[in-house]
């Protein structure tokens, strides 16, 4: 399988390096690799220079956007400013991020899971963080969810999910849009893979009313949104980011803020988030 990899990177000086590594020795090679320097203003496209100089199939790609740190548009800008760059000559594409290491037979082993099933429209591993020199799996990780760090898409469901929103809640609605569609999410807990900086270590008040707006923008409705914001804030032990997502999704109700899908797209999600639900509870 053909694999073309965007990493949208910012100030990542300090880790790209092992991101690379893990990668220019992986099993199964990448026939393309783009990494984009969203305006970082330490060493990070020099580090990137020096593997582009050594791997004619990695290459470097400047960018310039916001520098606040927040999640959704300003890593899927970045994302597609690589894509951009790239071809059709692929079978997989994949979101990474700039903080991983890869164990060495990742993109091999994902290979043979969309093979083995034509339907398996996305596939990865799990994030893994260290915590008193154990590395255990990140608090956010769902048996049924990728993260939005190690995304691969078959190149037909990318398609058919129209890409990636520059929106926070990319990373949900690009998987309700593909079963939407008929695709299939295959998660691979035994895969591996290490996540040097621990998710939302650097998001503000702002990156935090966000994820309500993310909730208003799926369409969940309020009572799915009070559910998905304590199930959240309890999984980041942090019970008063509640009160922040509920906030978030009154915001945007009240502006009125575009939703991310339309109206049969919402109303399948909200079937499915019940569904999960009851299925939790029974």
């Amino acid at each position: 399988m053909k694999f073309y990899i965007v990493i949208p990177a910012h100030n990542e000086a300090d880790l790209i390096s092992l991101t690379l590594d893990s990668l220019v020795n992986q099993t199964l090679l990448p026939k393309r690799l783009v990494v984009v320097d969203d305006q970082s203003n330490d060493e990070t496209g020099e580090i990137i220079k020096k593997f582009a100089s050594a791997y004619p199939w990695i290459s470097l790609v400047k960018t310039t956007s916001s520098q606040a740190h927040l999640p959704g548009s300003k890593v899927v800008n970045a994302f597609q400013k690589g894509r951009d760059q790239l071809d059709e000559d692929y079978d997989i594409i994949c979101k990474f991020d700039a903080d991983l290491i890869f164990p060495k037979h990742y993109l091999e082993t994902i290979a043979g899971e969309f093979s083995k099933d034509p339907k398996v429209g996305l596939c990865g591993g799990f994030c893994h963080i260290l915590s008193k020199e154990k590395w255990v799996v990140e608090d956010l990780t769902d048996k049924d969810h990728i993260r939005g760090a190690l995304k691969a898409y078959r190149k037909e469901c990318f398609k058919a999910i129209g890409g990636l929103r520059p929106s926070m809640g990319w990373d949900t609605v690009d998987e309700l849009l593909a079963l939407f569609h008929g695709w299939k999410i295959r998660t691979i807990p035994s895969l591996i893979v290490k996540h040097l900086r621990p998710t939302g270590s650097t998001y503000n008040k702002a990156a935090k009313l966000k994820q309500g707006e993310a909730f208003y923008k799926l369409r969940y409705g309020f009572i799915i949104t009070l559910i998905a914001s304590a199930k959240l804030a309890a999984k980041k032990k942090n019970l008063g980011l509640m009160r922040d997502y509920v906030q978030g999704y009154f915001n945007a109700k009240h502006q009125k803020i575009p939703f991310l899908v339309n109206q049969k797209e919402g109303a399948f999600i909200r079937r499915l988030r019940y569904r999960k639900m009851l299925e939790k509870l029974f």
